[in-house]
């Protein structure tokens, strides 16, 4: 049967393979504006140009575009928009643009095995882990960004777009707005109109793409060489969606194509991606697909009926504004989730301040106990939290049952607390925010070579703690587990508070190793990206409170980027393949 589905697959990948091919021709025929090009000359050309926002975006694609390339001799490119310099490092302390030229590295020896050549930087800067388009949108300058990417699409006249999945829902923002880019440039490079200035000024000529997929994750359970076979169809938007199962077998590498990018994966090692198992099963039926939503053939969009959505959240209300702009209102057919109840809780007044040693005291939290529930992962981790309000701090105070500790952090790695065991706090002063940029979060690690410490990360001033707040911990040894109690000035916060309003989410990360690799995570409000989506934070009503005036503190928001000038790989592909760097214009006429 695993014979008979490779076969099958084959031949349908080849008769697309024809079809994609014809179909370019034929609208380059017919765009007066279009020059002929020379594909099999032009060290620029490539078939598929994959669009991500981070150096290891496309790890989930490698077995598919290494089939691509091997069966159908179809070239893919890649464009990343950042180089990740946001992101964590799992082997060592390199970070920003340093841990950015890094992570290109990686990524150009990774996408090699799938036979990748070339990769293009758009030097967009990295920030942290956010949920909002809309904010990732400001600080790469949108309309530079698409213009530097419609340039590359002109200048590598791919049939074949592949993009990530531009819905908001549970979605990094750098996903998303380097998948809506992805899919405003398929549409915006064909035409003439759009950045005319490329065209009179740079000598290049409008392309239109033929075929524009989005990844999609939804079918990931479904295994085995069948599975890619039946037709399926987005339960979320009701378009079309296609497989390529991974289980052929590559005649270079004598292995499976999920072999090979099981291989590529775990060289991404700063993600701490070499902790993934080094085999892969070997029984056919195991083996899974990478999954892609169609969005266009044939040079237009897949037309779907439209079932829009009312009550939307402003990110949901803001995609699907964004969806009917470009042409493709489906996009947001069901894009908000049917979100569970807020948890609720009061936090109450204490008299006297509690005695900051991981311990409670007689009267310290004499509010209810909140249980943290399993958010993501498994394992053997429980804990609970218990919540005071002492004038004008918060108090908290989170006990962990563990059964191994995580890595120890040194005193110039307290970052990224989610690596290994980990508390996190994050608090919406008004319960009204859209984004984290606007609230306060931090990470306590109750165990490092310095003791217990604190950091922030992913929200109003990332990596600054406020004056006045304090940790504690108590770790038992032996070790069964941890206790974290922290104080947090209230008059800090990124906005005054409202004490009725009040929002927020208490999360414990659990690793069971030394790789600073999370395994499980816990939280009070545990549903989609319970650290990044105010949406789903709970109300924490501050009882007898009244907040003195405090003024609202703007984000700071980290925006060094990794440039390609500093980068020897990229200055190189750029003079063998004739595209300038980072998507600059080529020089003028």
């Amino acid at each position: 049967m695993a014979g008979a589905g490779f076969e099958t697959a084959l031949s349908r990948r080849a008769v697309l393979a024809s079809a994609l091919a014809a179909a370019t021709l034929v609208l380059a025929d017919c765009s007066s504006d279009n020059k002929r090009r020379d594909a099999a000359g032009d060290p620029a050309h490539t078939d598929v140009l994959f669009v991500g926002a981070h150096p290891d975006d496309e790890s989930s694609n490698l077995a598919t575009f290494g089939q691509w390339h091997e069966d159908l001799g179809w070239t893919t490119g890649v464009v990343t928009v950042t180089r990740g310099e946001g992101g964590g490092n799992a082997v060592g302390l390199a970070e920003g643009p340093e841990l950015g030229l890094i992570r290109e590295t990686e990524e150009r020896k990774a996408t090699a095995l799938a036979g990748i050549e070339n990769i293009y930087y758009l030097d967009k800067p990295d920030f942290w882990y956010t949920l909002s388009a809309p904010l990732t949108a400001r600080i790469w300058d949108e309309q530079d960004t698409l213009a530097r990417l419609v340039r590359l699409v002109r200048l590598t006249t791919p049939h074949t777009i592949v993009v990530m999945d531009p819905r908001p829902f549970n979605q990094h923002g750098g996903h998303q707005l380097s998948a809506r880019l992805g899919i405003e440039a398929f549409r915006l490079a064909g035409d003439p109109h759009a950045y005319p200035e490329q065209i009179t000024g740079e000598g290049l000529a409008p392309w239109h793409p033929t075929r524009l997929l989005a990844q999609n994750y939804g079918f990931d359970s479904l295994l085995g060489p069948d599975a890619a076979e039946q037709r399926r169809t987005d339960p979320t938007s009701g378009l079309p969606v296609m497989g390529v199962w991974s289980g052929v077998r590559s005649r270079r590498y004598d292995m499976t194509w999920a072999q090979v990018g099981r291989d590529a994966t775990r060289l991404y090692l700063t993600q701490g991606f070499a902790a993934k198992p080094a085999q892969m099963p070997t029984d056919p039926q195991q083996l899974a697909s990478d999954w892609f939503t169609v969005l266009a053939e044939d040079g237009r969009y897949v037309e779907v009926p439209v079932q829009r959505q009312t009550g939307l959240k402003p990110l949901y209300a803001e995609f699907a504004d964004w969806a009917d702009r470009t042409g493709l209102p489906w996009l947001a057919n069901r894009v908000q989730p049917d979100y569970p109840p807020n948890p609720t809780t009061t936090i109450p007044a204490v008299a006297t301040a509690p005695v900051l040693n991981g311990i409670e005291g007689p009267g310290e939290y004499p509010g209810p106990e909140l249980p943290l529930a399993v958010w993501q992962g498994g394992g053997s981790c429980s804990a609970t939290a218990k919540l005071a309000r002492h004038d004008d701090d918060l108090y908290a105070l989170v006990n962990v049952t563990d059964d191994r500790k995580g890595a120890e952090l040194a005193a110039d790695d307290i970052k990224r607390h989610w690596r290994t065991d980990s508390v996190e706090i994050a608090l919406d002063p008004r319960g009204e925010s859209d984004d984290t940029s606007t609230t306060f979060k931090t990470g306590i690690l109750p165990y490092t070579r310095n003791g217990p410490v604190a950091e922030r990360d992913a929200d109003n001033h990332q990596g600054a703690t406020p004056p006045g707040m304090q940790v504690a911990a108590n770790v038992t040894e032996p070790y069964r587990g941890y206790s974290v109690e922290v104080k947090i000035p209230l008059t800090a916060l990124p906005a005054p508070v409202d004490p009725a309003k009040f929002a927020m989410n208490i999360l414990v990360y659990d690793s069971d190793t030394d790789d600073k690799t999370g395994q499980s995570r816990l939280a009070w409000s545990p549903f989609g990206s319970a650290q990044a989506d105010p949406y789903v934070w709970g109300t924490a009503t501050l009882a007898d409170y009244r907040p003195p005036p405090t003024a609202e503190i703007l984000p700071a928001i980290p925006q060094t980027a990794a440039r390609s000038a500093d980068s020897p790989a990229s200055l190189a592909q750029a003079k063998r393949t004739g595209v300038p760097i980072a998507g600059n214009p080529r020089p003028t006429r």
